[in-house]
């Protein structure tokens, strides 16, 4: 009996430690930055590593968005996590809802976003978002446009909004 004790409280410390390390390393640093800014206010997310032990795989898990909450808004928290995290190296970055992971992006595209937070136009970002998506088996979700100016803004604005669709917004409203 006393083995079997011992064997579950070694479990839980082990258990403990790993989602402690996964808090401190993802959460603890994005969650000071997304709360730092008001808008954010209604959009809840968690971050861990891929079955929380591995490290070279995010996982950035919407957890749940309030009505009032637009696509900007939740892209806007992935560029500030991208900010917060930017010194961290991951081979991929899995977007996820509600625990299902949808997405990928390349880990250095997502150090890249990062960076770029504080100077780069956040609209061209948004533009070019979609262009970087990967769907779960490594392939491109969306293409790359090319043409006139005014022709190529509306289809990456499109791919933008159905990704956000495919991301989290069907789901959102099905469970509504």
């Amino acid at each position: 009996m006393k083995k079997i004790v011992w064997i579950i409280i070694g479990i839980a410390i082990i258990a403990g430690g790993i989602f402690g390390f996964n808090h401190f390393t993802l959460n603890q640093p994005v969650s000071k930055t997304i709360s730092s800014d008001g808008r954010n206010s209604g959009i809840q997310l968690n971050l861990h590593y891929k079955n929380y032990v591995s490290l070279n795989v995010l996982v950035f898990n919407l957890k749940d968005i309030s009505e009032d909450k637009a696509a900007a808004d939740v892209f806007r928290v992935l560029l500030q996590a991208a900010s917060a995290l930017k010194e961290n190296e991951f081979e991929t970055v899995e977007l996820a809802f509600r625990g299902k992971s949808k997405f990928k992006l390349k880990g250095k595209y997502f150090q890249e976003l990062g960076i770029e937070y504080e100077t780069q136009n956040p609209v061209y970002t948004m533009r070019t978002f979609p262009e970087n998506v990967l769907n779960l088996d490594g392939e491109s979700a969306y293409g790359e446009w090319t043409g006139g100016l005014l022709g190529v803004l509306n289809k990456q604005m499109e791919d933008f909004n159905d990704f956000n669709k495919k991301w989290y917004l069907e789901d959102l409203y099905e469970a509504r």
